[in-house]
């Protein structure tokens, strides 16, 4: 299998956008940088967050999506999708398909530490001109991964990548991204979730559903 490498290193400036029939200043249209981009504890240097309340900020600083998965949504909308268009910061060659929450990226000085996947919103829906899209991202489960920072640093198309798998326990991006949308989730499975360093936004969301079991005496069959 070949390492991992960093394909497109992508950025974006707030810029107007249609959702929902309302215009809304978005970062998402990412774009490949020419040159090495610094990676501080908030995210890609001259990356716009517009939407504070559901994106970036230290738990969710840098989000990876993998090349393999560009190639499967090409092939599946039957048309080129460039890197950087579902708002990725770093489009990786051989990104493992699933990740474990605490798992790390190594990329020079740069590391990473998973920490939750990406949840479709209608702004990705309204990029993609398709209001059904955010279902078919889900149904595809190919969510990508958002990652905080542990240690700053420059990153670049080309740039090796090292994985480092998180010791002990923990819980994957697969099994957080498809409990986002249960009703209850299994309380055991919430209890990995919580005991995992998840992002803020997620260990909110799944501790009140844990409060909600434990308060109606909810066990797992």
């Amino acid at each position: 299998m070949e390492q991992m490498r960093i394909l497109s290193v992508n950025t974006g400036q707030a810029e107007p956008l249609q959702v929902g029939g309302e215009a809304q200043l978005t970062g998402i249209n990412k774009r490949p940088a020419r040159s090495s981009v610094h990676v501080s504890e908030l995210g890609l240097a001259d990356d716009a967050i517009c939407d504070s309340d559901h994106h970036g900020g230290p738990d969710q600083a840098v989000y990876v999506y993998s090349a393999n998965d560009y190639v499967w949504w090409s092939q599946a909308l039957n048309r080129e999708i460039p890197y950087g268009t579902f708002g990725d910061n770093l489009t990786i060659a051989e990104f493992p398909d699933d990740l474990n929450a605490g798992d790390r990226l190594l990329v020079g000085d740069l590391i990473l530490e998973a920490t939750a996947p990406r949840i479709p919103c209608r702004t990705l829906a309204a990029k993609m001109q398709d209001s059904s899209f955010g279902l078919r991202f889900r149904e595809a489960e190919r969510p990508g991964v958002y990652f905080r920072v542990l240690n700053a640093g420059d990153v670049a198309a080309g740039d090796p990548v090292t994985l480092v798998e998180m010791p002990g326990e923990s819980v994957s991006m697969l099994e957080i991204f498809r409990a986002w949308y249960q009703l209850q989730p299994p309380p055991a499975l919430l209890q990995r979730i919580m005991a995992a360093p998840v992002a803020e936004r997620a260990q909110a969301k799944f501790s009140a559903q844990l409060k909600a079991a434990e308060s109606a005496g909810l066990k797992d069959s």
